[in-house]
């Protein structure tokens, strides 16, 4: 039944392709979809539609958002081609992000992404706290590509801007409710949000205040929970969280050239320790008294359940100023966050007290990003300014292996200190033809003090500050990343764009440090160089399309390299393991019928392979073709998804929709070594809503409805203790029912 529903959906798919090949935005079909999206992305004053920006870009709208369901990134993460946004399950809302191939696989708070995230403006410094609870969203918008001349280092793949509602001009409320599918006798899952925006100061100062609570009470089944925790079930539910997020803002527009925004959010979120399964095979094999699970099942045997705690502040403060000077605007935007984690978590994923771990982050970071854009002699667009960026990590990790008679402490500091400084102009050659030429300088500099994870220390804390340093350092990185670009515009209907730019992913210290023959030492910055063509375009009135092919020649590659070791479990080495090329394309499609039908198809491939390699990636001793053999990790080779939205007023009481979407993406390996795995994935979802004219929204939804099994990742354990792998599962199907409605 399954394989007959994909080779359905193949079919549909392959007749979108045919009719157009891509689009980035979705365009109504009635009230679902808007008209047009503009994005921040370019950076250019007021933003631009988003069939204009010259570049790869996905965006998601207020509706598009609310039609999805959108309650975090990892949302997302089949719905655009060649993305993956996962969550690695180690500890929840830590990102392993990866966007054409160029991705990570750790939860090491000193790695930096190559996928760099962007709330409302402000860049987040760690991986931890970033795949959270998202609510009261304006847009969403995923970038592809290195992005290193307006958005800076660490977005060699790519980027993700969350940009949060402003308050508005007139009073609104709005509030949403929702409630998903739990096992049995749980009560399921429950999301409650709201907000109240409105006037203070008629024309002056407006205000807003956004909540949010989520009560999830648990999905997965621990078969060896039910006795053990005085349960009468053969096993007990697993994975119950709790989270609280509070967002107030102000806009205060003093006169009609000047806007200043400050927007303040608390969030608290805890919970379980990660649902893991432990896969028998590649590493080692399972005694018979151990309970093991394929890549298929949804259960798991764990002796302890573990937590997570997240804690965060953040303030932006943005202020806009439009200036006669070119008719441009100076943006200033500062932004402070603070985020604590800490957590505990059975990596052995069996019944036996073989490998368990705690952990705690410390993060705070500074902000300020001082920008101009403007137009002179209306042809040239210039955007340039000023970026400063700080922060500080403090991590500490505690192992506790084979019943806890091996216990490791460590972990490490870090103060890093960022400042940028870059310009792109866009020269109208022509009516029809513009010239793109940019640059950004980056000097960054890193000191670290690292407490080697070492075998029975006395117990210390880094975070605390009661662990002795066996390693400290200081290192600096300064780089210069060029772009140049044409964009042709043949008509009003027509984009077609290439440019070449490099990007570079910061260097930096391994944290997680094991080993006394590996030092934690400087590992070099990974550099990308891009070329890519692309072209958005209407061929006709119902269709839009957007396409791009790209070629990314990858030096240094940075790669954090999980290998299963007898005595500490699992040893990581960050190192410059390769330098490789990856090249693909991705197209997606949206065709309006009679203005109550649009269909939606997407289809994205990757192909990479290892150029030269620089460390031994197979562990056999050796650099050889064995190593350059490998598949690139998180490099899935084939996406796509097809689907539809239908919509039709019903005279007297409102309109209703029905939107659905299946997605796929094929299986790609986790480690570099290829032991690891992750599952390839059909993932087909539905909603069908009701919008009376009063503007109340009952809706129901199914995500997941194949009931794909996904893992946020798949290290590999060592054969003394118990071999497989430490794979942290993803939720399957799920079914909600959400009520929303709206006050003006």
């Amino acid at each position: 039944m399954k394989h007959s529903i994909k080779i359905a959906m193949l079919c549909a798919a392959s007749s979108v392709a045919l009719c157009s090949a891509g689009t980035a935005s979705a365009q109504s079909a009635g009230s679902i979809l808007e008209d047009e999206i503009i994005v921040t992305a370019t950076k250019k004053a007021g933003g631009v539609n988003i069939q204009e920006a010259p570049v790869a870009i996905t965006a998601f709208g207020e509706k598009q958002l609310e039609v999805l369901h959108v309650t975090d990134l990892h949302t997302l993460s089949y719905s655009i081609p060649n993305v993956s946004l996962e969550d690695i399950g180690t500890s929840r809302g830590v990102a392993n992000f990866s966007i054409r191939g160029l991705g990570i696989n750790s939860s090491i708070p000193s790695i930096d992404p190559t996928v760099g995230v962007f709330v409302d403006g402000m860049y987040l410094g760690v991986n931890g706290g970033v795949v959270l609870d998202i609510f009261d969203l304006d847009s969403v918008e995923v970038l592809r590509g290195p992005q290193g001349i307006l958005f800076g280092r660490n977005v060699t793949g790519g980027a993700v801007l969350i940009n949060t509602k402003k308050p508005t001009d007139d009073f609104k409320a709005s509030f949403k409710s929702a409630a998903e599918s739990g096992f049995k006798n749980t009560g399921g899952n429950y999301y409650l949000m709201g907000s109240v925006s409105g006037p203070i100061v008629q024309d002056k100062l407006k205000a807003k205040v956004a909540a949010y609570y989520n009560k999830d009470n648990g999905y997965f089944k621990n078969y060896l929970g039910g006795p053990r925790f005085g349960k009468p079930d053969a096993f007990s539910v697993f994975g119950q969280a709790e989270t609280v997020l509070v967002r107030p803002s102000l806009v205060y527009t003093p006169n009609d050239d000047l806007e200043f925004t400050l927007r303040y959010e608390h969030g608290d979120s805890n919970g379980d320790g990660p649902a893991a399964q432990n896969h028998p095979g590649r590493n080692g094999t399972f005694p018979n008294a151990f309970v093991s699970f394929d890549r298929n099942s949804d259960g798991f045997s764990i002796d302890e359940v573990g937590f997570y705690n997240n804690n965060w502040d953040q303030v932006i403060f943005e202020t806009n100023w439009n200036v006669p000077f070119g008719d441009g605007v100076i943006t200033n935007i500062a932004g402070f966050r603070d985020f604590v984690n800490e957590g505990r978590s059975d990596i052995d994923a069996t019944p036996l007290p073989l490998f368990h771990a705690s952990f705690a982050t410390d993060q705070q970071q500074w902000s300020n990003e001082l920008r101009y854009a403007g137009r002179f002699a209306d042809k040239l667009d210039i955007t340039t300014g000023l970026y400063f960026f700080t922060q500080d990590i403090a991590y500490q990790e505690t192992r506790n292996i084979a019943f806890g008679r091996l216990n490791f402490f460590g972990g490490g500091k870090q103060r890093q200190k960022t400042y940028g400084a870059f310009i792109q102009g866009d020269y109208d050659l022509t009516d029809q033809v513009s010239f793109i030429l940019g640059g950004r300088y980056t000097h960054e500099t890193k000191r670290a003090s690292i407490a080697t994870l070492i075998f029975n220390r006395t117990p210390c804390d880094v975070v605390t500050g009661t662990c002795p340093f066996d390693f400290n350092d200081r290192d600096s990185w300064t780089n210069f990343s060029p772009k140049v670009g044409l964009t042709w515009e043949p008509n009003d209907d027509w984009n077609v764009y290439g440019h070449w730019t490099q990007g570079f992913r910061s260097g930096g210290y391994n944290f997680r440090n094991t080993s006394a023959v590996f030092l934690p030492k400087p590992f070099n910055e990974e550099k990308v160089s891009s070329f890519e063509v692309g072209f958005k375009g209407k061929p006709n009135a119902i269709t839009r399309i957007n396409s791009a092919v790209f070629y990314n020649d990858i030096s240094n590659m940075q790669r954090e390299i999980n290998i299963a070791d007898p005595l500490a479990g699992v040893v990581q080495f960050i190192r410059n393991t390769a330098d490789a090329t990856i090249w693909g394309f991705e197209s997606e499609a949206q065709v309006n019928i009679m203005d109550m039908i649009t269909l939606l198809g997407s289809i994205g491939y990757t192909n990479g392979s290892y150029d030269k390699v620089l460390f031994d990636l197979n562990g056999d001793g050796a650099l050889n073709v064995a190593d350059k053999n490998l598949k690139i990790p998180r490099l899935a080779p084939w996406t796509y998804s097809v689907g539809f939205i239908l919509n039709s007023e019903i005279p007297g009481l409102g309109e209703w929709s029905l939107r659905t979407n299946y997605s796929h993406r094929d299986h790609s390996f986790y480690t570099d070594n290829n032991l690891g795995e992750l599952n390839g994935a059909d993932i087909l979802d539905l909603n069908l809503s009701f919008t009376t004219d009063n503007d109340i929204t009952v809706s129901l939804y199914g995500k997941n409805l194949l009931n794909e099994v996904t893992q946020g990742g798949d290290t590999q354990l060592p054969a003394t203790l118990g071999g497989g792998s430490f794979s942290p599962l993803n939720k399957g199907r799920i079914i909600g029912v959400e009520l929303k409605f709206d006050i003006q």
